[in-house]
């Protein structure tokens, strides 16, 4: 199983996603789009993770790798690659299958509580409600043919599938103690004073859920 990621900023890597792969011997490439707009070739992966990042899917025109990133992610998708993404990676995928990506009700960071929606092979291992990581501003509509899979109280889809190779998760499966700090280092100025906007140290307080959201079961469902 060869492994490409998009990282679209420093403070956003694969995290748990390189410790899986590592862990089974799996190859990883990492495409840092924020350093070098330079993207893999179909034939050069088989697997795709999108990461995420403080940006829009929307923002194009600002940056001038994401309409070839979208791009990529559509081949992907038709060329039966299997595909996971990963908050802005899921919005990625979800406006490469034709859905509107649009500013949420409201900014959701932090640990919340998400709830199981649909009955999929992805997320056999998972109780029916557990509690992530989250940490973004937009939203995204359901893309057509897709199962929802979670919610939570102010995102109607925090994850779905397209068929049993395509899985777009809105909160931070991947999250480490490591990941986290790196996060709030890089983007705690998003953070405000809304009711789902706690500040760092009750984010910090939560890192022991890191263990709780480990990814390994729904990547071995993937791969």
């Amino acid at each position: 199983m060869r492994i490409a990621v998009l990282q679209h900023v420093e403070f956003e890597g694969p995290a748990a996603v390189a410790d899986w792969a590592a862990e089974r011997g799996f190859p990883l490439r990492l495409f840092q789009l924020h350093c070098d707009p330079t993207l893999p070739s179909l034939v050069d992966f088989d697997m795709l993770t999108v990461m995420g990042g403080p940006m829009s899917a929307n923002d194009t025109a600002r940056f001038g790798w994401l309409d070839p990133e979208i791009e990529l992610v559509r081949e992907a998708i038709a060329g039966g690659k299997t595909m996971l993404g990963i908050c802005l990676g899921a919005q990625i995928i979800a406006k490469a299958l034709g859905a509107r990506v649009y500013p949420g009700s409201a900014k959701e960071i932090g640990w919340f509580p998400v709830r199981r929606t649909g009955s999929h092979a992805f997320f056999d291992g998972l109780p029916d409600r557990f509690t992530p990581f989250h940490w973004h501003g937009e939203t995204f509509d359901l893309p057509h043919g897709a199962t929802p899979l979670a919610k939570s109280k102010i995102t109607k889809i925090q994850a779905f599938a397209l068929g049993r190779r395509v899985l777009g998760l809105q909160f931070h499966m991947e999250a480490t103690d490591d990941s986290v700090r790196a996060l709030l280092k890089g983007a705690a100025h998003e953070i405000g004073h809304g009711a789902f906007e706690p500040q760092p140290d009750t984010i910090l307080a939560g890192l022991n859920q890191c263990a709780a959201s480990a990814p390994c079961s729904i990547l071995s469902s993937i791969a």
